[in-house]
């Protein structure tokens, strides 16, 4: 399962809330989100290996651009997820979506590339066997 959300995209006005290496960036693909920025995993699904290569396979052959990231700085932000109760049920399932600049603000910002690239990422996922 693909548990679609979108990620805090890396704002350069306050990076002391991010961690660069493991940031989204706007106009870099689709986005992939093992885990929230808040409570370390709490609330986490935290996909395993196998289903993230699968993924990463079938993206991949469809020329996909993608990114893996956390929301923010480890117990600096983030929210909450249903991808963990999908997970508390045996299924295999990651955060996938578009990365989102200044969200929840009156004016929030993405990049019209990531929204065609997720689409093109979810289009490619339903061909997984």
């Amino acid at each position: 399962m693909l548990s679609s959300d979108v990620n805090a995209a890396f704002d350069p006005l306050n990076d002391n809330l991010y961690d660069r290496q493991n940031s989204s960036f706007l106009g870099s693909g689709l986005v992939f989100n093992k885990y929230t920025g808040s409570r370390g995993k709490s609330g986490a699904s935290d996909a395993n290996p196998e289903f993230i290569a699968k993924i990463r396979a079938v993206l991949d052959d469809a020329e996909v651009k993608y990114q893996f990231a956390e929301l923010a700085k480890v117990d600096v932000g983030g929210g909450g997820t249903i991808a963990h109760y999908a997970a508390a049920f045996g299924m295999q399932v990651i955060d996938a979506g578009v990365a989102v600049l200044s969200m929840h603000a009156p004016w929030e910002i993405t990049s019209a590339y990531d929204i065609e690239e997720a689409y093109k990422g979810y289009k490619a996922f339903l061909t997984i066997k």
